[in-house]
């Protein structure tokens, strides 16, 4: 990024403290951080009120730390979502809403003075530790989408030890795309389906393999006297939709919603609705093909939609499995547990199969922070907030000084009251525009050429976003309002790079 700085603001991302900064501080052993990523993961969680939804270890955390129900990431789209929590900044040119930012940018914007995360527990004497993906690539090592590539590490001086699965799809980038029995999307050249639920064991697909080797780091850390920093990134939900097969039979039978806004929005710009290239286009086995404005079966999508779900309870349990060790190893007793999708997921919603949109369902993920000694915990915070306050919120935790460059603002008032609430919105960036999102609207604004368009949704009268209200007279000091409240929190030169 840039080593120009921009207001603090407050940030949406889930984060496990103890009661105070204090109470960690007093403890004779600096906290442990256990970070744990997930891609692709929206709000799909019983937690969130998804009552059909089978994720009994997320709940669980959810009720021994802090939920929060109104948390929003910087870019819908991954690399470039974990770039912008990780430097703690918010995107400042077009090119940070890039998965290869970590490949083209990290290096200048470390020399420009700026250090990732994991580096500032690094350099405060924690060990480092990446399991799976945190960054962009899977392992840590770049590598282009058709698995070529030279290997360097994306975050060199950040982590004291890396690892990806590779078994037997050869390669962590293969394992990211994996189906049963070795098989992956690279190799077969894209002729394959976006879902399968062959496999019987957890340990046959790669989260269950990044769930082992987080069992074992665990272990091995429990006599450790020096605190760690260990980051676990799991693969799914992200596509292709595989788990083994006991997962699919837990929706067998159950009554499963399709999507409450299946129909693009009224009076919105085309290319503000993204034409699901990932699904219908990178998956080459399908019964129909969609896009913009082309609205799937309700069969199809809603075998997409179970198939889904279907992931995301794959990876709860393997989740449960690592919080199991942890608290089987005492290290629960001093570790700060967070939990954090890494952007929101379009599952038919206006007509959108994926993120890449400025939507609330692309920009909204599941966020929980659970520390020792919280107090009130299992009472979910209201508030809005953003990935970049993730940043601050850790380092006070771990009473680790703050750099005044960051964008977030710590959440710590909120782990300490689930009552608090951060009166500041939150800003998101994709292609052509941005977002803010205050407790009532979502504000965006576009560019189309030389064109400027503007959508706008009243959360309090339609939350799924079905009406843009943006040139309805009614709404204009609204919305005359709103865009001048985001010119004075957005980067500088951002729109200007668009």
């Amino acid at each position: 990024m840039s080593i120009k700085y921009f207001p603090i603001l407050s940030l949406s991302i889930i984060l496990f403290a103890c009661s105070s900064p204090k109470s960690i501080s007093e403890k004779t052993k600096p906290p442990n951080i256990l970070f744990i990523a997930i891609d692709d993961l929206r709000p799909q969680l019983n937690c969130y009120g998804e009552s059909y939804m089978h994720t009994p270890n997320l709940d669980q955390l959810a009720q021994e730390g802090r939920l929060f129900k109104n948390h929003f990431v910087q870019v819908p789209t991954c690399g470039a979502s974990r770039y912008s929590m990780l430097l703690g900044q918010y995107p400042q040119y077009k090119k940070y809403l890039s998965n290869n930012v970590f490949k083209d940018d990290l290096a200048a914007d470390e020399q420009a003075g700026l250090t990732p995360l994991p580096k500032a527990f690094k350099n405060a004497g924690y060990y480092t530790a990446s399991l799976g993906k945190i960054s962009h690539y899977v392992d840590g090592k770049i590598f282009t989408y058709d698995g070529e590539g030279d290997g360097r590490p994306e975050m060199p001086s950040s982590w004291s030890y890396e690892w990806g699965p590779t078994d037997q799809w050869g390669t962590a980038w293969n394992a990211f795309f994996a189906y049963a029995n070795g098989q992956n999307r690279t190799d077969l050249k894209k002729q394959v389906a976006p879902t399968e639920f062959i496999a019987e064991n957890d340990e046959d697909l790669p989260d269950g393999l990044i769930a082992k080797k987080a069992i074992d780091e665990l272990k091995k850390l429990k006599d450790q006297q020096q605190p760690f920093f260990l980051g676990v990134g799991f693969f799914k939900p992200h596509l292709p939709f595989v788990a083994p097969k006991k997962y699919w039979d837990l929706y067998e039978g159950k009554t499963l919603p399709i999507s409450p806004n299946p129909e693009m929005p009224t009076d919105i710009l085309d290319n503000a609705v993204q034409n699901s290239g990932e699904m219908f286009f990178n998956y080459k086995k399908q019964p129909e093909k969609g896009g913009r404005g082309i609205r799937l079966s309700d069969d199809y999508a809603m075998h997409l939609r179970r198939s889904y779900f279907a992931a995301v309870s794959y990876m709860d349990a393997q989740v449960g499995k690592v919080l199991q060790t942890l608290k089987e190893t005492d290290l629960d007793k001093n570790t700060i547990v967070v939990v954090w999708g890494d952007h929101g997921w379009h599952l038919g919603d206006h007509t959108v199969w994926g993120k890449h949109t400025l939507f609330e369902r692309a920009l909204r993920s599941a966020f929980i922070i659970k520390t020792p000694n919280l107090s009130k915990g299992g009472q979910p915070n209201e508030s809005i907030v953003e990935s970049v306050d993730i940043y601050p919120t850790l380092l006070e935790l771990a009473n680790i000084p703050t750099p005044n460059t960051l964008s977030g603002k710590s959440l710590v008032p909120l782990l300490n009251n689930p009552a608090a609430r951060l009166d500041k919105p939150a800003l998101s960036f994709w292609r052509n525009g941005y977002s803010m999102r205050t407790p009532q609207y979502r504000f965006s604004k576009y560019k189309d050429g030389d064109a400027i368009h503007f959508a706008l949704f009243d959360h309090i009268k339609d939350k799924n976003e079905t009406h843009n209200l943006a040139d309805q007279a009614a709404y204009t000091k609204i919305l005359n309002d709103l865009e001048e409240q985001s010119k004075a929190l957005l980067p500088a030169d951002f729109w200007e790079s668009l």
